[in-house]
């Protein structure tokens, strides 16, 4: 069995584990003197560090805001709507609206409940609610 866990360097741990929460995620162990935190949700899980030092697996560049550029992580999810509401009552501010978006594949189209927000760091998370398929 094969898993991607993402990383996410953060620049303040306790800011992401509150976004982070507001998003369902709860915390499966932490290392507190190292400010590291691994998180889940209903099967997808992410890691949080805030590095003490500039070793190890510190990217090599220097880190500006938005951190991330080029990526979203998808963390598809059973409560969309609520988790938008929540969001937008905690003041953040949503990059791709909440939206119902059908995808066209090879021989059905599969329709989601959507949308993007930023965590504190500038990752690029969209929240996705599975709708079904339907025939092309």
């Amino acid at each position: 069995m094969s898993r991607l866990v993402p990383e996410l360097i953060c620049s303040n741990i306790q800011a992401s584990l509150a976004f982070y929460r507001l998003l369902g995620f709860k915390i499966r162990y932490e290392r507190p003197q190292e400010r590291f935190a691994y998180l889940e949700r209903g099967g997808a899980d992410l890691m949080l560090e805030q590095p003490l030092s500039r070793d190890r697996l510190y990217p090599r560049a220097e880190l500006d805001y938005p951190y991330g550029r080029g990526i979203n992580l998808t963390v598809e999810v059973d409560d969309v709507d609520q988790i938008h509401t929540t969001l937008l009552a905690a003041g953040y501010e949503m990059w791709l609206p909440l939206e119902e978006r059908w995808y066209e594949r090879t021989v059905d189209a599969v329709g989601v409940r959507q949308f993007a927000v930023q965590d504190p760091d500038g990752y690029l998370l969209r929240i996705s609610q599975h709708l079904g398929t339907r025939p092309r």
